[in-house]
């Protein structure tokens, strides 16, 4: 059984990090982390089937968030009008409307092009990219060697860049 206390008081800074690559809305990382915690601990007879809770805090962490901002974007979608579009512009100048339209585009690229790797692949490129595991921990977890994870990370990089070339 675990400790929930001493699990949040053990991830909850290293938690805020993370959340705060994705946002700087601390009160909706903190919310987010709270929310990721509570559905834990709703959950706890399945913990014990999870193998790295780090791992399982971290991903559930940036699912949630990313649930926030499918939510709000869902939200702020009805409610645009143009008045309320100039509006925004208006109070916020450094705001920048095609940066973040280029950033979308770019991630939404970059997540089909995960997509169409294969299944070791995306699993690599997660652990390493997402989770910000270290070679030897991608060994372990994947079963393979040290060399085979170099390999199948430069495969998956050039697959990667291929399909971004053919669709530039």
């Amino acid at each position: 059984m675990v400790n929930f206390s001493q699990l949040y008081d053990k991830h909850v800074d290293s938690l805020f990090s993370f959340g705060s690559k994705f946002t700087s809305d601390r009160e909706l990382i903190k919310d987010c982390i709270q929310d990721v915690f509570v559905k834990l601990f709703n959950k706890k007879e399945t913990l014990d089937k999870v193998c790295n809770i780090e791992s399982y805090l971290y991903v559930s962490l940036r699912n949630r968030i990313n649930d926030e901002f499918r939510r709000q974007v869902r939200l702020s979608d009805e409610e645009i009008t143009d008045y309320n579009t100039r509006r925004l512009a208006e109070q916020n100048n450094s705001y920048d409307f095609e940066k973040m339209e280029e950033e979308k585009r770019r991630n939404e690229a970059m997540e089909q092009y995960i997509h169409n790797l294969s299944p070791r692949q995306q699993q690599i490129v997660h652990l390493y990219y997402i989770e910000r595991r270290k070679y030897d921990d991608i060994c372990q977890i994947m079963g393979i060697s040290y060399q085979s994870v170099r390999n199948l990370m430069h495969r998956s990089l050039s697959r990667m860049r291929e399909m971004a070339a053919e669709n530039n």
